[in-house]
């Protein structure tokens, strides 16, 4: 009889641990990301083609930095459209001194004073200077060039940051490429773009699962962007975890000492 009952609680006792060990399955699982959770571009067919329509052109914004150089056959007659730091001295070239787009969009231009630029394309630039040009200089060669271009990438990457772009614009794919791609808790459905235009502050948002995303307005980036990848619920929970782990690490070294200290005392 004694040996019936001992049988009969050892089995409640492993009843009653079949609940913890589902939870722990359940967390198991829910922790681990699909395939449709993490493939990019997954209604795309083979050998589909895709027209790139996006007529996306970068825009100068105030407050960018942009350096804008004049040559022409003549070097000398050039000479007073470019502003230089320095004296070029024992050969050494003087160094070149950018523009700042001010707040009312314009640079202040040697000789011919101020221009705004500001919402301008540089190839629109590059044309008016020619016109503001002309009646100094015969078939002025101009380089323009952003300095400042920059995005930022957030959230679940592996190397968040603050990336710089050698180029003219960049694409979300290339400046996640940048942040070494997606961390498998990122989610790819729901990535936001913070923009900023003239102090105003724009929010989009793209699925990087689906083809659409190659024609979202914010698939090219322009300066300041700022791309923000949310974890997805397992992270989160994960993260609750570590913290409730953390809080009840803290309370049980609290208790311990306490206790140490009255046995102790006594």
């Amino acid at each position: 009889m004694h040996q019936t009952i001992s049988i009969m609680r050892k089995r409640k006792n492993n009843f009653g641990r079949i609940p913890f060990f589902l939870a722990i399955v359940a967390f198991v699982l829910s922790s681990c990301a699909s395939k449709k959770d993490v493939v990019y571009f997954q209604n795309t067919g083979n050998f589909e083609t895709l027209v790139d329509k996006n007529s996306f052109t970068p825009k100068f914004k105030v407050d960018d930095l942009v350096s804008i150089h004049i040559s022409t056959l003549n070097s000398e007659a050039s000479i007073p459209f470019n502003l230089f730091r320095g004296a070029s001295e024992g050969g050494i070239r003087p160094e070149q001194v950018d523009y700042l787009i001010d707040k009312d969009g314009e640079i202040d231009f040697p000789v011919i004073g101020k221009i705004k630029i500001a919402g301008l394309s540089s190839e629109e630039v590059r044309v008016l200077l020619r016109q503001e040009l002309s009646d100094y200089l015969k078939n002025p060669i101009i380089n323009i060039r952003l300095k400042n271009f920059t995005v930022t990438i957030l959230g679940e990457v592996n190397r968040p940051g603050t990336y710089p772009i050698s180029g003219e614009r960049v694409t979300i794919l290339e400046a996640i490429g940048f942040a070494g791609d997606l961390t498998v808790k990122g989610v790819r459905q729901n990535v936001m773009v913070i923009r900023d235009f003239d102090g105003t502050k724009v929010y989009n948002r793209l699925d990087l699962t689906k083809k659409e995303a190659l024609s979202s307005p914010v698939y090219y980036l322009t300066q300041g962007d700022v791309v923000i990848v949310e974890p997805n619920q397992s992270a989160i929970t994960a993260s609750s975890l570590d913290n409730r782990a953390t809080i009840a690490v803290s309370i049980a070294s609290v208790l311990i000492t306490s206790t140490v200290l009255l046995l102790t005392r006594n």
